[in-house]
């Protein structure tokens, strides 16, 4: 019984805690893989010291042959999708499992089912479980069962003081493969979408996006600004302490202010990091691209970003209610740019693949060219069922036409939330080519690059020459969105003032992170509005071929 430490980046490794978590022991099954197979993702959050304790007192338990174990824990590990091979081995070795899970986790800014307040039992911000599992002397079929509580803290004390366990106080689930949930899940009715290819088979090359670690530093609305920053981190005779009150940096453990700064002074050719990033939906901003200043580049995958290229971007899980987190870049990308919410990290799959200009080894000789990042054996499959060869830009509109179907993303919406986008490969060749088109249509509304965005449905009005941004206030009756008390745009109807990609109510956010500073730019807010209001309609007509496109679906 305890409530063991929960530390994500956990200091508690060594060969034994490894071989715990990694190999089959005494009859328990490893944590690292599920149906027989390896989890096939980085499982960072395996290493959570509160992971380690269940797994050392499941073992125990194993050994000895029947038992309880009870702990009180991070919530993470019953519906999070690294976690299913570590339920999954539960459920093997246990043959009851209990969970009250008492939720309270702020990052997800959870409610209670009616939109109240859902405050955490201990003062912490990660929600919290209760767990009883239960082997007894003689093996029986598991069961899993789950009971939720919400609400303040006192309310959550008072029930658990007022209550012994009792099993009618919980609701029996059935985790079934390939995610195993300890949480209610309504997925049975549709698992024909497991059969569909996920987002990352299709385009195999993805990352999540940048982490500066220090924006104010890294990123700028305008390129001198940022170029003066970047002069100053690197005058050697600026001592250190002014740099870092004037720029307002930390230290972290894996980026030290005076290492950096010192490496810095020896790049000549500092002035060919400048570059351009999509920040936040609509919103590009300059970046200063260089590894001493930002601390997670993805160069990796990123790189090809640098090139003419087109990327789509999603988010594996989300903690929003609705899945509504897709978006293209033509820009490296943020990792907040979809959502700053936890867990809904953006991930970007670009469509083409350039050879690194930087290798010069044999190795690398085999590709001279930009390359398409979908497999070859896709390309033959759809080819051969539609008697056509599909070309990758074909591919990705046809997947971003998807994409914004309200059927899609309500049909599947318990799915979407917990995993990579799957995407229904019609068989149809004709609903391919019209999903297709929609789609483009969408993407170059949302590079702002359509035709369609001339002239704006939106116009920027007022008397005065105040052009700041001071108070954001939208007027529905006016359909007008004020910046300042004689400046707004007009033409803005209500569902396209609260439309919202991923975390985000586009046009607020994009007025409300310019805050103070000059409205230099109402054409292109203008151009936003536009852009919204326009695939409203589209998002319309894919639903009207949507549920035609999947009648018939190509079978990989």
């Amino acid at each position: 019984m305890g409530n063991p430490p929960y530390s994500g980046i956990s200091a508690n490794i060594n060969e034994w805690t490894e071989r715990l978590l990694k190999e089959d022991i005494d009859g328990t099954q490893s944590y690292y893989k599920v149906d027989g197979q390896p989890l096939g993702e980085k499982k960072l959050w395996l290493q959570d010291d509160y992971v380690k304790f269940l797994r050392f007192a499941q073992w125990k338990i194993q050994t000895s042959g029947f038992g309880i174990v009870g702990m009180i824990t991070n919530h993470g590990y019953l519906d999070n999708p690294t976690f299913r091979g570590m339920r999954q081995s539960l459920m093997k070795t246990f043959d009851e499992i209990y969970i009250l899970d008492l939720h309270g986790n702020s990052l997800k800014k959870e409610t209670t089912p009616v939109g109240g307040k859902d405050e955490n039992v201990f003062d912490i911000r990660q929600g919290v479980a209760i767990a009883l599992f239960v082997r007894n002397k003689e093996a029986k079929e598991p069961k899993v069962f789950h009971l939720d509580k919400y609400g303040l803290r006192e309310e959550k004390y008072d029930w658990l003081y007022s209550n012994e366990f009792n099993e009618k106080n919980y609701n029996e689930i059935k985790p079934a493969s390939p995610w195993y949930f300890f949480i209610p899940r309504n997925t049975s009715h549709i698992q024909k979408y497991l059969e569909w290819k996920r987002i990352n088979e299709i385009f195999p090359v993805n990352v999540t996006g940048i982490v500066t670690a220090r924006d104010k530093l890294a990123i700028n609305f305008e390129k001198n600004s940022l170029k003066n920053k970047i002069m100053m981190f690197r005058n050697k005779n600026l001592p250190d302490e002014v740099i870092r009150d004037g720029l307002k940096l930390k230290d972290n453990y894996q980026w030290k202010l005076t290492e950096q700064r010192k490496q810095f002074e020896k790049v000549d050719d500092w002035g060919k990091y400048f570059s351009t990033i999509l920040y936040r939906p609509f919103d590009v901003r300059h970046i200063y691209y260089q590894d001493n200043i930002v601390f997670r580049t993805r160069r990796e995958v990123m790189r090809h970003m640098l090139e003419e290229n087109i990327g789509l971007l999603t988010c594996r899980q989300i903690s929003s209610t609705k899945w509504i987190h897709a978006l293209v870049s033509e820009n490296l990308v943020d990792d907040s740019l979809i959502s700053n919410k936890t867990k809904e990290r953006t991930y970007i799959y670009p469509l083409y693949i350039y050879p690194d200009k930087n290798k010069k080894d044999l190795f690398n000789q085999h590709q001279t060219e930009k390359e398409p990042n979908i497999p070859q054996c896709l390309f033959e499959k759809l080819s051969a069922v539609y008697g056509q060869n599909p070309t990758p830009e074909d591919i990705l509109y046809y997947i971003y036409g998807v994409f914004y179907s309200n059927i899609y993303r309500k049909t599947y919406a318990e799915f979407l939330k917990i995993d990579f986008p799957r995407v229904p490969f019609t068989a149809d060749y004709n609903l391919f080519k019209k999903m297709g088109e929609l789609g483009k249509e969408l993407a170059d509304l949302h590079l702002l690059k359509s035709p369609a965005l001339s002239p704006p449905v939106a116009k920027y009005r007022g008397s005065s020459d105040n052009d700041r941004v001071e108070k954001i206030i939208y007027k529905e009756d006016e359909q007008r969105v004020y910046i300042n008390k004689d400046k707004y745009f007009e033409g803005i109807a209500p569902e396209v003032w609260n439309y919202h990609i991923g975390g985000y109510q586009v046009l607020h956010k994009y007025l409300k992170d310019r805050k103070g500073r000059i409205m230099d730019d109402a054409p292109h807010y203008c151009r936003i509005v536009t852009a919204l209001s326009k695939t409203i309609d589209i998002k319309q007509k894919i639903d009207d071929i949507y549920p035609e496109a999947e009648k018939e679906l190509v079978d990989f």
